[in-house]
């Protein structure tokens, strides 16, 4: 429940809805317009190559070759957003910050980019979706990407004065996200609403429980 629903105070009761997919709480950090359908990918980690792995030094002799091994990871960075865009891939949802890199080059190849989305909210997209986090690979950028998911629309959402991400999503179950925004006048009242919704949600599972056993 707390992912499927936006309280907005500020607004009366009546401007409360029901919307189709989610609303991410947040704006984007990368916004390219497309049209129709998208493929999004799922990252959990930045893909900004590092200069080296955890807990192995990295020693350079020269500033030059500081510079060399610079441009190395930025040409890298773009070869990666070069192989999303020619999987069709328009929309990255990660639950870390990306380097201002990745958001550069996103822009560049026209990829939308949402971060710092949290454990819950990215768990939620994999159940509706059922597409786990892509995994950057070492030296090879020829594999088909295969885990993306369906995106039916990507729009920006504003909520008073508050920039949000709307998203929908092709679901490969039978739940089919819808996301309430409810509105009310001062935040204790909106969650006084919420807290009776979500017992009211509560004790409808319980009852349908009951009815299919």
């Amino acid at each position: 429940f707390p992912e499927l629903h936006a309280a907005v105070p500020g607004l009366p009761l009546a401007s409360s809805r029901v919307l189709p997919g989610i609303v991410l709480r947040r704006d984007f950090a990368a916004y390219c317009p497309t049209d129709g359908e998208l493929r999004a990918l799922l990252v959990t980690e930045p893909l900004r190559p590092a200069l080296t792995a955890p807990g192995v030094e990295f020693v350079v002799d020269s500033e030059g070759q500081y510079q060399a091994s610079l441009r190395w990871i930025t040409k890298r960075t773009e070869a990666l957003m070069k192989h999303l865009q020619s999987n069709n891939v328009k929309l990255l949802l990660s639950s870390v910050k990306q380097e201002d890199v990745v958001i550069n080059y996103a822009k560049l190849y026209g990829v939308s980019v949402v971060e710092c989305l949290s454990s819950e909210e990215m768990a939620l997209i994999s159940e509706i979706t059922g597409v786990s986090p892509y995994v950057p690979f070492g030296d090879t950028m020829d594999r088909e990407i295969t885990e993306t998911a369906v995106v039916t629309f990507c729009q920006p959402l504003l909520l008073v004065s508050r920039r949000c991400v709307h998203i929908g999503f092709a679901s490969v179950c039978a739940f089919q996200p819808h996301c309430l925004i409810l509105c009310g006048p001062v935040d204790g009242v909106n969650e006084q609403h919420a807290a009776a919704l979500q017992e009211a949600f509560t004790m409808l599972q319980q009852l349908f429980k009951t009815v299919d056993q």
